[in-house]
């Protein structure tokens, strides 16, 4: 615990040199840090609606920073009608971002192939989320509805150097609105198809000459469901959602800069029910429904809410024109009540009623320093972080297997990056960040008669296969590195090399009477040799090393921008999760299975350009644009349960080889404003839902197209119309699976002799329940919704 110490006693450093650089700060009249635009032409570059980005913790032009990221204003989102973050896949190389299984707010997130879709606590995201520079620990609550934000933007690669949190992936940065100097108040409302109504209202006002300004937002969104569930006669994939940020924003001189920030969400929409790929295997009452959004799932309790809240303390001063000193204070606790019936059908049959409960505090200090051709950041980050997983798996015979993690997070973390130009064309970059990962966790397993005690049972045990309380340290330290040079003027060449580091942890889900005896004492069972549990539970640290060559230019009188990017990575002890249906003791339940089974490495190329074919003088303006993204992930190695290496017969998940898109974009001026048409055709090729073929869930390649018209009547009004997946197409983004597999081919297995005196025939075997578990979730239908936006 000596480096927890270390901690705070430099956090206490860090309030000190706040307090003390304070008060000669009020009296400075410099360009103030949060906008200080002057470097690199940036000022310049906002005003000609150029998109500016802090990747590198600093604001510089998208075209500037030598790192693959791609940016979205806040004015592009509203155009185009994003809903929230998981529609910027569509628009981004390499990039996955999908609403996780039975509920609207927990998000899977892949970039370049590294990622985790996995809830449960205990398990880390391969992908940072951060809202307003916090880090966002936990999946769920995660998929952050677009209102009232400046730009987003998508970093793709490791990251640690320059954030809080240490990412192998990448991160998307949600970025929320300053408040300026005049009062502002905005309207939107929206309203389309299956009966959509969203409203939002943001306003801000200085509060007289005092420095302070306040603002904040409420939304409401809302939609009826895309399908029933036939059982309950709920709606099936509705919102039903309130949300709220609100600011307190304190600037009184140009060199002082506060905000006070919290946000809420409360989300009541229905569970998500799945959508059966087969007939129950044990009945002819339950056929595969036609409509892929409909269900019949009966479990309908603990009723699903989302409740989610937080808030931050941002602080930057700068005493001199070269020194920034910043303090980011942040606190996030959400708590989500569950069901999902994995076999969607109306008999108790791997039903599972879930709360996760989450909570954290985060605090991180940094020193930038800007002498002009140096550069440097020095930074300190430190997350307490509390995550609780509770769930049942209910076969039938009212067997219930309960299954408790509570996992302990505390992280510390040195980081540092600075940039040196040699010359104004050639540049060097190197950073460096030592992480220190501590992971305590309980993790309880029991079998019950009924419900277990969380979810209204009363009965004691009838089992208990896991009682486990154990920790473990991870330290590791990562480099980053870059080289870039600019030819000529808006052209950019670059070369990188950065490592990540995920920490590891404990399967909550793994059951301890199945561990094997490692150290031969002859000792088993829950409470038995922890040390044998201790192995079999825990998982180890997994790393990316990425290498990664660039160019950004814009040409032709800045009529094309392109990035382009090609990145090999080195992916070592990949942490694979996973359960599979055992039958332990007589009894009929699910084993967690977590273990650092894969090497990999990861080819791929990215592309991202912007062509004005028009620029009339009078604002008229034709543009196309596109990406590209392209990857050639493959195991080196994948060891299986039975100690075998398989890797050349598993696939990376939710990874398609191939991501692209188009869009085609017109403006046409009239009168005081414009119309503005566009549309976009995306496409995604291939993917599996887990690195096994599973058929029936694995999704085959497919497209997407979105088209928009919006009237600006003038720069306070406009009327916009949407259309997301114009072409209604259904799509897989999830599922789940307790049928018997080939361990190696994938392909289902048929049992030869029926288990069950209701199987008409032989058929497919299923490893946990009677009925048969292979469940889909969709991504959204077609939609289409009008909106109409008032700026005061």
């Amino acid at each position: 615990m000596a480096h927890f110490r270390f901690a705070r006693r430099l956090l206490q450093t860090g309030v000190a040199l706040f307090a003390l650089t304070t008060v000669p700060a009020f009296s400075q009249e410099t360009a103030p840090a949060a906008d200080d635009l002057q470097a690199a032409g940036v000022e310049d570059a906002a005003a000609q609606g150029e998109v500016i980005v802090t990747a590198r913790r600093r604001q510089e032009r998208l075209l500037d920073v030598p790192v693959a990221i791609s940016a979205f204003s806040g004015a592009q989102l509203e155009a185009s009608g994003a809903l929230d973050v998981t529609d910027l896949a569509n628009v981004t190389p390499n990039v996955t971002l999908e609403v996780s299984r039975g509920t609207n707010s927990t998000l899977t997130a892949f970039i370049r192939g590294v990622g985790q879709q996995d809830p449960v606590a205990g398990f880390e995201a391969g992908v940072g989320i951060y809202l307003d520079d916090v880090y966002l620990n936990r999946p769920q609550a995660a998929v952050l509805d677009i209102y009232d934000v400046e730009r987003i933007e998508v970093l793709r690669g490791p990251q640690g150097t320059l954030y809080g949190r240490n990412t192998i992936g990448g991160a998307v940065k949600y970025v929320t609105r300053r408040i300026g100097d005049d009062p502002t108040l905005n309207v939107r409302a929206s309203y389309g198809s299956y009966d959509q109504a969203d409203g939002v209202i943001s306003a801000s006002a200085p509060i007289g000459n005092s420095g302070f300004k306040i603002g904040g937002a409420v939304a409401r969104l809302s939609r009826g469901g895309f399908g029933d569930n036939l059982t309950t006669g709920e709606e099936n994939y509705n919102r039903d959602l309130w949300a709220a940020r609100g600011t307190l924003q304190y600037d009184p001189s140009s060199s002082v800069f506060f905000r006070l920030s919290g946000d809420y969400t409360k989300d009541n929409s229905n569970t998500r029910g799945g959508h059966r790929l087969i007939p129950a295997l044990n009945s002819t009452a339950f056929p595969v429904l036609d409509d892929v959004y409909d269900s019949r799932g009966a479990l309908v309790a603990p009723k699903q809410k989302v409740e989610a809240y937080g808030g931050s303390l941002f602080a930057e001063l700068k005493p001199t024109d070269w020194l920034t000193f910043r303090s980011i204070t942040g606190y996030r606790k959400d708590d989500s009540a569950t069901p999902i019936d994995f076999d969607a059908l109306p008999a108790v049959d791997v039903d599972v009623p879930a709360f996760y409960n989450n909570k954290q505090f985060s605090q991180e200090v940094q020193l930038l320093v800007d002498t002009g051709p140096f550069n440097a950041l020095l930074g300190l980050y430190y997350l307490d972080a509390k995550a609780r997983t509770v769930f049942d798996v209910r076969t039938p015979n009212t067997v219930t297997a309960l299954t408790f993690g509570d996992v302990r997070t505390d992280t510390v973390a040195i980081f540092g990056d600075a940039t040196y130009d040699i010359t104004p064309a050639l540049s060097v970059s190197v950073g460096g960040r030592y992480t220190w990962d501590t992971r305590r966790s309980q993790v309880e397993r029991n079998v019950y008669l009924g419900a277990s005690p969380f979810f209204g049972g009363t009965t004691a045990p009838i089992l208990r296969q896991t009682d486990f309380r154990g920790s473990a340290d991870f330290a590791k330290f990562t480099p980053r590195a870059s080289i870039s040079f600019k030819p000529a003027q808006d052209n950019l060449l670059y070369a990188s090399y950065a490592k990540g580091f995920k920490g590891g942890g404990f399967d909550p889900r793994g059951v301890g009477t199945a561990a094997p005896d490692l150290n031969g004492n002859g000792i088993s069972g829950a409470g038995g040799d922890q040390d044998d549990i201790f192995d079999f539970l825990s998982f180890e640290p997994e790393t990316v090393e990425s290498y990664e060559i660039g160019y950004k230019a814009s040409l032709f009188d800045r009529r094309l921008t392109l990035a382009l990017a090609g990145f090999h990575a080195r992916y070592t002890d990949v942490q694979v999760p996973g359960s599979v249906g055992q039958t332990l003791n007589g009894v009929q339940t699910f084993v967690g299975v977590t273990t650092n089974a894969g090497r990999a490495r990861i080819n791929g190329i990215e592309a991202e350009a912007n062509l004005t074919v028009l620029r009339g003088g009078d604002g008229q303006r034709l543009s196309l644009a596109g990406t590209v993204g392209y990857l050639d992930a493959k195991y080196t190695r994948f060891i299986d349960a039975r100690g075998i290496d398989v890797a050349n017969r598993r696939k990376f998940q939710n990874t398609p080889d191939l991501t692209a898109s188009g869009t085609i974009a017109y403006t046409q001026p009239i009168g005081d404003g414009s119309i503005d048409l566009s549309s976009t055709l995306s496409y995604r090729s291939d993917s599996q839902q887990f690195e096994v073929k599973t058929p029936g869930l694995d999704q085959p390649g497919f497209a997407l197209l979105d088209a928009n018209i919006v009237y600006n009547i003038n720069e306070r009004f406009s009327i916009g119309v949407h259309g997301k997946n114009l072409t209604d197409k259904r799509y897989i983004v999830s599922g789940y699976n307790f049928l018997t597999q080939n361990p190696d081919s994938g392909e289902y297995v048929l049992s030869a002799v029926p288990t069950n005196p209701n199987y008409l025939k032989p058929g497919l075997a299923p490893t946990l329940g009677n009925t048969g578990t292979l469940t889909a979730y969709y991504g959204n239908p077609r939609q289409v919704f009008a909106t109409f936006t008032a700026k005061f």
